[in-house]
C-alpha cells in the first residue's frame, strides 16, 4: 500500500508538469486565439482549461473535506492564460502535497462529495485521484488538439516518467536524476 502512496505522488507531480507544459504554450497564444471556437467538449481552449482548474478544485476540496463544494465550479473563469497559469501552478502544488502526505490507510478511506441535485456521495479517495488524473489526461489532450489548430505547436505532454524521453523540466519536478 505504501508503493500506492508514491504511485500517487508521482501522477500529481506529473499533472503538475503537463499542465505546466500546456500552458506554458497557451501562453503563446493571441488572445483572440485563446478565446476563439473550438471543436471539442467545451467551446474554446479558455473554457478547457477553466473547467480542468474547475474540476480539481472542486475534487482537492472534497478530498480535504473543505465544504465549498459546487461553489468551486462558479468561482473558477479566468479570462486570460496570464491569470489562469498561477492558480492552476498554485492547485497542482496543493494537490501534489496532498498526494505526498497520503498514508497507505487514507486509501480506502471515504470523502463526502456534494453533487447538487444528486446528493452526497461519498467516494473512495484512491478512486477519486484515479479519476481526477484521468480527467486531466482527458481534457488536456483536447486542449492540445485544439492548438493543432493555431499558430502555437502542441507541446509533448508524455515525457515525464521513461528515462529514455524524460523531459529535463519533469526530471527535477520528479526529484531530479534517477
Amino acid at each position: 500500500m505504501a508503493q500506492a502512496c508514491s504511485y500517487f505522488g508521482a501522477m500529481a507531480r506529473n499533472n503538475a508538469w503537463a499542465n505546466a507544459q500546456l500552458l506554458g504554450a497557451c501562453a503563446a497564444l493571441t488572445q483572440e486565439d485563446f478565446v476563439a471556437p473550438r471543436t471539442g467538449f467545451f467551446p474554446s481552449i479558455k473554457a478547457t482549461l477553466n473547467h480542468i482548474l474547475a474540476v480539481d478544485r472542486y475534487y482537492l476540496d472534497g478530498l480535504r473535506h473543505g465544504g465549498r463544494g459546487a461553489e468551486l465550479f462558479l468561482a473558477t473563469d479566468y479570462g486570460s492564460v496570464d491569470d489562469l497559469e498561477p492558480a492552476q501552478a498554485e492547485q497542482d502544488a496543493a494537490l501534489t502535497a496532498f498526494c505526498d502526505a497520503l498514508a497507505p490507510q487514507d486509501l480506502e478511506r471515504t470523502v463526502a462529495f456534494d453533487r447538487g441535485e444528486g446528493g452526497i456521495w461519498h467516494e473512495r479517495i484512491d478512486l477519486v485521484l484515479l479519476h481526477l488524473f484521468q480527467h486531466q489526461v482527458h481534457h488536456r489532450g483536447q486542449v492540445h488538439a485544439m492548438l493543432a489548430g493555431t499558430p502555437v505547436a502542441p507541446p509533448q505532454l508524455d515525457e515525464f516518467f521513461i528515462d529514455f524521453d524524460r523531459d529535463p523540466q519533469a526530471g527535477a519536478v520528479f526529484g531530479g536524476d534517477r
